[in-house]
């Protein structure tokens, strides 16, 4: 990510870049951007004014969920905003796309240390974006004991504004994995059966 920072200026714009070019087809406002990409309001209008002023994004009108309290109740509402979204005219598009592609933001240590902020790791997977396999089921799967999951999916939430895109992944309890193993469970047997890589294996599967 270094590397990319003094290319780029600074992290915040190589995340809002890889926010907008990985997802080409969704509209992104201001609060959304700053949320995905881990940074602030102020800094993510900075980011977005000047990539508009280049015309590496366009203005877009879209329809975002919006999620409010009504008589006690938290309702999910549907809002008319201002967005913006990926210029598919912008020329150097598919160069860019290809150049942050070509570099992994993390090294298996990088990923190890930040989940296993979450409990006790018995066993990590990654797989798809991280080996970049667009075909996986999932691109991480995690598997340990007294997990907290709250700060799960929010190491999560930041691995994703460090690449760009959502992941896809599963948790288990080991005891819980255990058993879906024994019973051949598809979504266990479809990661291990194909492309991934184990970067912690203490059940030496």
């Amino acid at each position: 990510m270094e590397i990319l920072e003094k290319l780029f200026g600074s992290s915040a714009k190589v995340k809002i870049i890889k926010l907008f070019i990985f997802n080409p087809t969704l509209a992104f406002d201001t609060a959304q951007t700053a949320e995905r990409a881990k940074v602030s309001k102020p800094v993510a209008r900075r980011e977005i004014v000047n990539l508009e002023k280049i015309g590496f994004i366009k203005s877009k009108f879209y329809v975002k969920e919006v999620r409010r309290q009504k008589n006690r109740t938290l309702k999910t509402f549907h809002q008319r905003t201002n967005g913006w979204t990926l210029d598919p005219k912008f020329p150097y598009t598919e160069v860019i796309k290809s150049f942050l592609s070509s570099i992994n933001p993390f090294k298996e240590k990088d990923i190890i240390d930040k989940i296993s902020r979450a409990g006790k790791i018995q066993l990590l997977i990654v797989a798809g974006i991280f080996i970049k396999d667009p075909d996986s089921r999932a691109d991480l799967l995690v598997v340990g004991d007294n997990l907290k999951q709250g700060q799960l999916d929010n190491i999560i939430k930041t691995i994703e504004s460090e690449i760009g895109k959502e992941i896809r992944y599963a948790v288990f309890e080991t005891a819980e994995f255990n058993y879906r193993f024994s019973m051949f469970d598809k979504l266990v047997r479809d990661i291990l059966d194909y492309p991934h890589e184990k970067i912690i294996n203490k059940l030496n599967l």
